[in-house]
């Protein structure tokens, strides 16, 4: 069996398609400025350290100009068994690159027979976003927040990101997208590091909801079609995602403290 035929000899998939098969690189450059405002955007994600690892949540809207593109647009992906990616910016481009991502750390765990480290993978999603440059340039920026639990570390570790690639690692949490500061003012207030799972939820929760009310554009608890928003935590067991059910329950008490004027259990 051959298994090189071009001239990459790398273990970089992402590589491999840019040196011996440019014309399967998803490139966006060549969008006219003036549509990429009518073309999807996803709005606003968060990550944060807990106890157990991190958390990564995001909204579920889709916005073109001032209209509703997507109501159901999934932003938190895992890249792999132990890392999450959360998407902001263009949808299209957004995805893609989450998608060529895990290729890129199934690949690469193949060819040289473990996974990359942590910090490794998200320099290579720094890379493919350097790669983006010119789309984002046009307006297509992506702009997502990347976390995971370090095996060597044994301990929750989360990067946000420029447009150029350029990556910094952030202690506590962050957020972004077009509701990222209200969904940080939230986390603010309610974030410790000694947080369980379900206090995790629900400081999660309650930032998305928060950003929701000041920001159009971000689509928080959606009860009368039943979209919830998407919490994923990542730990030492891997990734688990919190069902529906413990979304409503979190976001109903969410509004009850609200009505009891009280912004914490």
């Amino acid at each position: 069996m051959v298994l090189f035929q071009g001239s990459y000899r790398g273990s970089s998939f992402f590589e491999l398609l840019r040196v011996d098969h440019p014309h399967l690189v998803p490139d966006f450059s060549a969008v006219d400025s003036s549509a990429a405002a009518q073309i999807p955007h996803g709005t606003t994600v968060l990550a944060f350290k807990y106890s157990g690892g991190v958390v990564v949540a995001g909204d579920r809207l889709a916005t073109a100009g001032h209209s509703v593109a997507s109501r159901d647009v999934e932003k938190v992906f895992a890249t792999d068994q132990y890392s999450l990616m959360a998407i902001s910016g263009a949808a299209g481009p957004s995805i893609e690159m989450a998608r060529i991502l895990s290729v890129e750390l199934e690949h690469y765990e193949k060819m040289e027979g473990e996974s990359l480290e942590l910090e490794g993978k998200a320099n290579k999603l720094s890379q493919m976003i350097r790669q983006n440059l010119p789309a984002a340039m046009q307006g297509l920026a992506v702009i997502p927040l990347f976390a995971g639990y370090d095996l060597r570390r044994h301990a929750g570790r989360l990067w946000k990101f420029d447009v150029t690639g350029g990556r910094y690692e952030e202690r506590e949490f962050d957020a972004t997208g077009s509701g990222g500061l209200y969904a940080y003012e939230s986390l603010k207030n309610e974030w410790s590091p000694a947080l369980g799972q379900e206090e995790a939820l629900r400081v999660a929760i309650d930032a998305l909801t928060n950003a929701a009310d000041q920001d159009r554009a971000t689509g928080g608890v959606d009860l009368a079609r039943k979209i919830f928003p998407l919490v994923r935590f990542c730990s030492q067991s891997g990734i688990e995602a919190a069902d529906e059910s413990r979304i409503e329950n979190a976001y109903r008490a969410a509004l009850d403290r609200r009505t009891r004027g009280a912004s914490t259990p």
